[in-house]
């Protein structure tokens, strides 16, 4: 354990300093993560590792008092589950913290390789995006994921999370530096904050912050969105959808839609509308509805849903709602067409499946559906970073610039371009005698010019 009073300790140190003088000092100590080595990175996270181990008796007693408070004051259900870090999420933040340390190094890779002319060589190298703002629900273990991407891309984070949540931020993040301060690093990479005020003077600090990464409702990605000029990597509402097809092998469909809406249905990645054929009306529709009710699922169907099973008509309105709970919208389709329109029009472009045995409709499914996540034959609740082998996930982005889908330490990364030459000059290569450029790509299995490879 550290020692005894350790929370009070870092938390009047973490408050002494203004917000701006907190980023500011974290920006300078940016430089020094951004240039560690991967080795000191991974002793980091095993140092974290362990030191969660250690504090989780502070940490327990900090997430109970924050769910007791927030069931007093009546929070829903699906933000409650959402609050919850019991040993369970203990032991899979730090099953993803040693898979984060065991990822290739992302610092410092080759993504191209040119030969511009004999002796002149370019390269396209991945460096961290530098200061991360990270403002996020109500999900203590989206706070250790993150920091744990943000160590092994290089990058320092500033994390604000939902205050329904505070003592176990706190604690978590004061766990994280106690056990960084005696590494290469230090512990000057992380600072959280706790009020809204924070977050406004945040917005404002364009200088010393590289990339905003909101998680929560659209409206407040959209706020970030309209009242900062810091980039911001966007992820609105999981409006997510299960077509079943056809053509679609009801033994595998079943499974999967079950899956997809209970397996942890206060996820973004859980399915809110059903779309079923309506060829499987009449055949298929009530064992859907009947193991949904055995579910406790609240059924909200259209009208050919209600002549098949017990349901409340859907309203308008209702193909927009992110549920986050045992609820589910089913419409019946007349075709693939339909079924992809209706997801393109209610959509939030954030993962999308079909379950069929047709080749062709999956093809078209891949293609035609627009979202950043796009399955067959599986439950949409595969749409992770951990399950898609990234170790974590910094969220799902919906947008199309930068990174989409998961964000795992691909997404955190920018790039930068090293030329390295012989005495050459643009002179040589211009006017009317001018030599020409070779072009020639380069392997990029070589160590980069910053690791000593050579020109």
């Amino acid at each position: 354990m550290a020692p005894s009073g350790y929370s009070t300790v870092r938390s009047t140190s973490m408050m002494s300093q203004s917000v701006k003088g907190r980023i500011k000092a974290l920006k300078e100590s940016s430089r020094v993560l951004g240039v560690s080595t991967n080795e000191e990175r991974i002793d980091l996270l095993k140092r974290i590792a362990a030191g969660l181990r250690r504090d989780w008796p502070v940490i327990q007693a900090a997430n109970e008092r924050d769910v007791s408070e927030a069931k007093e004051h009546k929070i829903g259900d699906a933000l409650i589950k959402r609050l919850v870090f019991d040993e369970q999420k203990l032991n899979e933040v730090i099953l993803g913290l040693e898979q984060v340390a065991a990822l290739t190094d992302p610092v410092g890779k080759v993504l191209q390789r040119r030969l511009l002319d004999d002796g002149l060589v370019l390269e396209q190298i991945s460096v961290p995006i530098g200061v991360i703002g990270m403002i996020f629900e109500s999900r203590p273990d989206a706070l250790v994921q993150i920091v744990g991407l943000c160590i092994k891309s290089g990058n320092a984070i500033i994390l604000k999370g939902g205050s329904e949540a505070n003592r176990t931020n706190l604690a978590l993040v004061e766990s994280i530096r106690w056990s960084s301060r005696g590494s290469a690093i230090g512990d000057e990479y992380v600072t959280l904050l706790e009020s809204r005020s924070d977050v406004k003077e945040m917005l404002e600090m364009d200088e010393d912050i590289d990339l905003l990464i909101p998680r929560g409702s659209n409206a407040f990605v959209t706020y970030v969105m309209e009242n900062t000029s810091i980039p911001v990597l966007g992820h609105s509402d999981g409006i997510c959808h299960l077509y079943i097809d056809k053509q679609a092998d009801l033994k595998k469909a079943l499974p999967i839609i079950i899956d997809a809406k209970t397996q942890y249905p206060a996820a973004c990645n859980a399915i809110e509308t059903l779309l079923l054929h309506a060829s499987l009306a009449d055949e298929f529709l009530p064992t859907v509805g009947k193991a949904l009710k055995e579910a406790n699922v609240t059924i909200r169907g259209d009208e050919r849903t209600q002549a098949s099973i017990e349901c409340i008509p859907l309203k308008e309105g209702d193909y927009l709602n992110e549920y986050l709970a045992l609820e589910l919208n089913i419409r019946v389709v007349d075709s693939l067409k339909e079924a992809i329109e209706h997801i393109e029009t209610y959509g939030s472009h954030h993962t999308d499946a079909i379950v069929s045995e047709d080749s062709e409709a999956i093809r078209r499914f891949f293609i035609e559906v627009d979202s950043a996540d796009v399955f067959a034959n599986c439950s949409t609740r595969f749409a992770d970073g951990f399950r898609f082998g990234f170790g974590a996930e910094v969220g799902i982005s919906t947008t199309k610039i930068h990174a989409r889908g998961p964000v795992g330490l691909d997404g955190l990364m920018s790039s930068k371009y090293l030329l390295s030459g012989s005495g050459q000059i643009v002179a040589t290569y211009s006017g009317r005698h001018a030599k020409k450029y070779l072009h020639e790509d380069l392997s990029i299995d070589v160590p980069s010019l910053v690791q000593g490879g050579s020109v």
